[in-house]
């Protein structure tokens, strides 16, 4: 423990050298809620952050009768899904977004079973 102790202090030691040498004074970092949601964007999911554009998710409160889709029907009804769901979790809406992941969740294996 003293030897990574004393790794720790030599280093700050050489960087507050470094900084003084060449007029830096440390800045704490700020980010938003909104930058650091950006940056962990969901694995697969594409970048929906255009200038100018408007996001577009399904409709609140929307329902889906899975047992009378078809499969295309199926694709994009899961796709919005995916796209309300995202967006829940971006407003921090949480208990939104769990109640479509566990549809999105019924659609997907319903999609399994059509093949």
């Amino acid at each position: 423990m003293r030897k990574a102790i004393d790794e720790t202090e030599r280093r700050r030691a050489k960087q507050t050298a470094h900084n003084e040498e060449h007029g830096i004074t440390p800045t704490t970092v700020t980010r938003s809620v909104a930058d650091i949601l950006e940056a962990a964007q969901a694995p697969g999911k594409k970048s929906s952050r255009r200038r100018g554009s408007e996001r577009k998710v399904a409709e609140s409160g929307a329902e889906y009768d899975v047992s009378t889709m078809n499969k295309q029907d199926l694709l994009g009804a899961i796709s919005k899904l995916e796209d309300a769901m995202f967006e829940a979790a971006q407003n921090l809406e949480f208990e939104e977004a769990a109640r479509l992941r566990d549809q999105l969740h019924q659609m997907k294996e319903k999609q399994l079973a059509l093949g």
